[in-house]
Order: structure tokens, then C-alpha cells, then sequence
């Protein structure tokens, strides 16, 4: 089967601060404070993965993420209890800041608080925002090619060789490998739509 990708992300979404329920799926999202750089060197972006393995894995289950250079996206769904999650991820997010601000001479907060999170309400959106994500350096015209950015889960996905997405899982929501990749270059077509959160 093959996925049509018309949908139109809006921004009045609800974008209150959702309670991590397990068993549920998120959209978590977040930006530098005063949309400062979050990532300066291709170390910073390894180093935030890398973290997030130690942190979050297995507390979470990642179908995609995208790393810009103020911004982040990631598709999760949730695995442990919320004050568990919740609490894995602020020390995540805590551990970052801090190496960050101390490599780069900075000081006070880096992300903006609290994370944004929006609860996935059908596998229809979570499919759609899986090729958001994996699309996100295109739309904002970091690499038209998004396939070859390193710092998103698109690749990762297609050679089934990650220690953070759950590649499996992925292309069991899209069918199979031919109709995942059909779908995310389907939607280099749609780029000049209005999506979501654009920062």
C-alpha cells in the first residue's frame, strides 16, 4: 500500500505540556532558548545521541528523530512509567546543557522549558510525522537531500543498522522498505506546504 502524504500540520495542535503516558506515542520537540545554536560541531551532535542512549533507551522506544542546528525533533513512544520517563529525560536534557555550556564557554539554560511534547492521537499521524522528521533538513533548506544528512534517522532507517531507532517497527507502520522510501520522496514534492512548528 501506498501512503499519500497530504497532511497539513498546523500549529494550533495542542501544545500544552502532555504527561508522558506509557504505552502512548509522542512527538518531543524543542528548541535552543532564544532559538540559540544547540549544536555547533558535528561532536555536539554525537555526543546528544549518545546521551540520549544512555539515558533513554530502554525507556523509550524511537521511531525517528532530526537534529538541527537549534532545534531537535523526536518520534517516541513511551515504555516506562511517566515519573520514570519524565525524570530520565530531564537528566538527559540537564547532562547535554551542561557539556555543551562547558565546551563552549556559555552559561544559564540551553533548551527552552519545558520540552514541548504532543501525544500522537492515530497511526495515521504518527506515519505522517515520521516523514516530517525524517524530511526536516529540506524544508528548511539545510540539505535538499535530506537522505544524506547524518544527523537524522532516515538513513539509519534504511540500512537497519541503529542502536537508537526501531527500524523494524518503522517499516512495519510504511508496509515495507520500497513503499517507506516512496513516501519520504513523495514528499519532496510537497515541501512549500506549511507544516509543523517551523522554527
Amino acid at each position: 500500500m501506498v501512503y499519500l502524504i497530504c497532511i497539513n500540520f498546523s500549529k494550533e495542535d495542542n501544545m500544552k505540556s502532555e504527561v508522558l503516558e506509557k504505552d502512548h506515542y509522542y512527538h518531543i520537540y524543542n528548541r535552543g532558548i532564544n532559538s540559540c545554536k544547540i549544536f555547533m560541531n558535528s561532536d555536539n551532535y554525537s555526543y546528544f545521541i549518545k546521551l540520549f542512549i544512555k539515558h533513554l533507551i530502554p525507556h523509550v522506544t524511537v521511531y525517528a528523530y532530526c537534529l538541527l542546528n537549534n532545534h531537535f525533533h523526536l518520534v517516541i513512544r513511551v515504555d516506562t512509567e511517566a515519573e520514570i520517563t519524565s525524570q530520565k529525560f530531564s537528566n538527559f536534557f540537564n547532562a547535554y546543557a551542561k557539556s555543551f555550556n562547558n565546551a563552549h564557554s556559555r552559561t544559564g539554560a540551553l533548551f527552552e522549558r519545558p520540552f514541548k511534547r504532543i501525544k500522537l492521537d492515530s497511526e495515521y499521524y504518527l506515519r505522517n510525522l515520521i516523514i516530517y522528521v525524517n524530511t526536516n533538513p529540506a524544508k528548511h533548506d539545510i540539505l535538499y537531500n535530506f537522505e544524506d544528512y547524518s544527523f537524522s534517522s532516515y538513513h539509519q532507517t534504511l540500512i537497519k543498522n541503529s542502536q537508537i531507532i526501531a527500524y523494524s517497527e518503522v517499516l512495519d507502520l510504511f508496509d515495507d522498505l520500497e513503499n517507506f522510501t516512496y513516501v519520504h520522496q513523495a514528499k519532496r514534492l510537497i515541501l512549500d506546504n506549511k507544516f509543523l512548528f517551523e522554527y
